[in-house]
């Protein structure tokens, strides 16, 4: 039985719930790993509340579902979290031929009040761009949070391979964080340009059918690419991997023990009386076979954010600017951030889709709202009045 199947079983019902196999299973043929996972978390959450709430969960009534939104929305919910969750009760329904309450005009009213309340504006990534927040991207020099910085400070051991790697080639093909860690040697093809790569994208979030698509690799993220590979012996499968490290500490020399100073009170032990050697502090990795967990993506960000710091590879940053800038760092960074750069550099709207892979142009103009307020006209003119 499917995660699917089993989890609506498992829902408080007010009748036996029929259970559609071949519906099922086309449902998780259609569907993306991803999707499945927030569909059964989103309904093992609502039947959660059901329980705590004494309500029925399937079939659901309007009334309940519009309760159940509003008190997500008491707990901090956005609005588009809220509108995952409306989907995901609106899907089992479907899934299992019961009538769906979500299309009634009670639940649609109480979401839209909820939205009026809370705005629907989301809180976007902070940006990664590749120089940081400059006004021209060729010219002027790096400055603030930048990713030439951060490429930089990476160390030359296999976690800071890894690293550069990882961060350049995220850099340049603006991938979400489950295509990152999907990305394969078998992967990477020529350019026209032999010193820069093509990378295959098979499937994106925007591609569930796998029409798949094509990213273009700088030659500074091949040669990041190659160290990284050579370094870690990979050759085919994943390309970006877990890192293990394990430090072990200096030991001092230890002279051996006549045998008669071993006493009574000690456990007799043959290898007390023979000498120890000096041992040097060492550092071992173990790389491992599998892909990175996306979720590791932002960690990985942050990380590198803080040891560039503390190796003054930012130096126009103070200890509470990094702080500041930490919190708003995700692994959607260096998407948002390529866009913005893309934007800056002149770029025009079918251009950063097409680059981006976006089917709407509505998150690309989301995301370069605050630049386009710069280049505004109103931006125009302060800078001609300071001048």
């Amino acid at each position: 039985m499917s995660d699917i199947a089993w989890t609506a079983t498992q829902m408080r019902a007010a009748t036996r719930i029929v259970i559609d196999a071949e519906l099922i299973a086309a449902y998780h043929a259609a569907s993306s790993p991803h999707s499945i996972r927030a569909l059964k978390t989103d309904l093992d959450a609502f039947d959660g509340w059901c329980r705590r709430t004494n309500r029925i969960a399937l079939p659901a009534t309007p009334e309940t579902v519009a309760d159940y939104l509003d008190a997500r929305a008491g707990q901090g919910s956005k609005p588009a979290s809220l509108g995952r969750y409306k989907a995901s009760i609106a899907k089992i329904h479907q899934l299992l031929d019961l009538k769906d309450p979500t299309q009634a005009e009670l639940v649609k009213l109480r979401l839209r009040a909820i939205k009026r309340e809370k705005g629907t504006a989301q809180v976007q990534a902070r940006p990664l761009r590749f120089k940081g927040p400059v006004r021209d991207v060729e010219r002027d020099v790096p400055r603030g949070l930048n990713i030439r910085a951060l490429l930089d400070a990476c160390a030359d051991d296999l976690p800071g391979l890894r690293d550069r790697a990882l961060l350049s080639v995220a850099y340049d093909t603006g991938l979400r964080a489950s295509e990152l860690v999907a990305v394969a040697v078998a992967h990477i093809g020529d350019a026209l340009d032999p010193e820069a790569r093509l990378l295959e994208i098979p499937r994106s979030k925007g591609d569930q059918e796998g029409e798949g698509a094509t990213a273009f690799l700088s030659p500074r993220s091949v040669r990041a690419i190659a160290a990284w590979q050579a370094a870690a012996g990979i050759t085919s499968g994943a390309l970006f991997r877990r890192v293990q490290v394990r430090r072990y500490k200096a030991r001092q020399a230890v002279p051996g023990r006549p045998i008669g100073s071993i006493t009574g009170r000690e456990s007799w032990d043959l290898r007390k009386t023979l000498p120890k050697k000096a041992v040097p502090a060492r550092t071992e990795y173990d790389v491992g076979r599998g892909a990175l967990n996306p979720g590791s993506i932002g960690p990985i960000w942050r990380a590198m954010i803080r040891k560039a710091f503390k190796r003054g590879a930012l130096m126009d940053l103070t200890l509470d600017d990094v702080a500041r800038l930490l919190k708003g760092v995700s692994a959607h960074s260096t998407r948002v951030g390529l866009n913005q750069d893309l934007f800056a550099s002149g770029e025009d709207l079918a251009g950063i889709m097409d680059a981006l892979r976006w089917k709407s142009p509505r998150m690309p103009l989301a995301y370069n709202r605050n630049l386009a307020a710069e280049a505004g006209a109103v931006g125009r003119l302060a800078r001609k009045l300071d001048q």
